[in-house]
C-alpha cells in the first residue's frame, strides 16, 4: 500500500477525479433543462461528486495494473 503515499499517485488521482466530475456534471446540466432556471444544481453537484468518488476508487483499485506508483491502468514502459 506504499503507492497510496506517493505524490504522483494522488496527483494522477485528483486529475482524473476532477475531469470525471466535470464531465459528469456537464452531462447532467444538459439533460432535461431548457434554461438556467430549469437546472437542478443539487442534482448536478451530486452526480459530479459521485462520479469523482467512483474515479478515486477506480484509481485505488488499479494499483497493480499500470506503471508503479501511478493511478493509471496503462503501462508506458
Amino acid at each position: 500500500m506504499a503507492y497510496l503515499t506517493t505524490r504522483r499517485f494522488w496527483a494522477d488521482t485528483a486529475e482524473r477525479a476532477t475531469k470525471t466530475a466535470a464531465q459528469s456534471a456537464l452531462s447532467a446540466l444538459t439533460v432535461g433543462a431548457t434554461g438556467i432556471l430549469d437546472v437542478d444544481f443539487a442534482a448536478v453537484g451530486s452526480v459530479g461528486a459521485l462520479a469523482a468518488l467512483i474515479s478515486v476508487l477506480t484509481s485505488i483499485a488499479s494499483k497493480d495494473a499500470g506503471d508503479a506508483g501511478t493511478a493509471s491502468l496503462v503501462r508506458l514502459t
